[in-house]
């Protein structure tokens, strides 16, 4: 909900509807997609795209009416045998907490039964509560954790190779 100030100083709060739709992410895609991570984040995406045309993963974008993605994440079906699993799952920041990270998940989900598996599985970071939540609320189970890891590219451009332990999550679709 947006809330706007009039003259008079009272908060009005009104609606806005956004036409969305869901497709594959296109590297002509990842230069509007700077809000989801590093320029190394985002050469790694392009290599997932690669994968994508092989058929191992797909890759989504949740876009507005114009073409632009304002959430993107990916189902590799390379990791555990009968499931998607999802990972790199990103919201614009000005526009989480409005369902779009839903919409993604979903279809997600959808692409998993469209290839005959019967579960979902994702690994949501242990300090990351409101993914966690998100997860619990759209069905999804905790059942073990794991550490992970991957090279992140700080403010100063230095790449260092972040760890983490994550929730591991997983669904039936």
């Amino acid at each position: 909900m947006l809330t706007s100030v009039n003259p008079s100083r009272e908060a009005v709060d009104f609606g806005v509807a956004v036409r969305l739709h869901v497709r594959d992410l296109l590297a002509r895609d990842l230069p509007a997609c700077t809000w989801s991570g590093s320029a190394t984040h985002l050469r790694h995406v392009e290599q997932e795209l690669v994968r994508a045309t092989a058929g191992e993963v797909d890759y989504l974008a949740v876009c507005t009416a114009a073409d632009l993605p304002v959430a993107i994440g990916g189902v590799d079906y390379r990791v555990s045998e009968g499931a998607g699993t999802l990972w790199q799952l990103a919201v614009l920041p000005a526009l989480q907490g409005h369902g779009l990270g839903t919409l993604l998940i979903r279809a997600a989900e959808q692409r998993i039964r469209d290839r005959g598996l019967g579960r979902a599985e994702l690994a949501a970071e242990e300090d990351n509560p409101r993914a966690r939540a998100l997860y619990e609320r759209l069905g999804y189970v905790a059942h073990g954790r794991a550490p992970d890891a991957w090279d992140a590219e700080g403010p100063d451009g230095a790449v260092r190779r972040y760890e983490t332990m994550c929730v591991l999550m997983r669904r039936d679709v």
